[in-house]
């Protein structure tokens, strides 16, 4: 039951961060003013990490990605 629990909190963690960097990303390339830009910019480069971390840290720890909901994105084309 525990582990189940870890499971799916992880899975649900990874969809919901997965979801909101690539809505940040929309965001970003629809902004027009420099200020906006930047921050947008700011905003996406930490979602880039945040997602580049728990992809590689399921790597080692041998944790498949698709169990983290985090499969399908790739943050080198889609959040750079």
């Amino acid at each position: 039951m525990k582990n189940a629990k870890f499971k799916n909190y992880l899975l649900d963690l990874g969809e919901l961060i997965k979801e909101k960097a690539r809505a940040v990303k929309r965001i970003k390339d629809s902004v027009n003013k420099d200020d906006d830009i930047g921050y947008a910019t700011g905003y996406l480069m930490a979602f880039y990490e945040v997602v580049d971390l728990m992809k590689s840290q399921a790597d080692v720890f041998e944790i498949p990605q698709q169990d983290m909901g985090l499969a399908d994105i790739d943050p080198e084309s889609e959040l750079l």
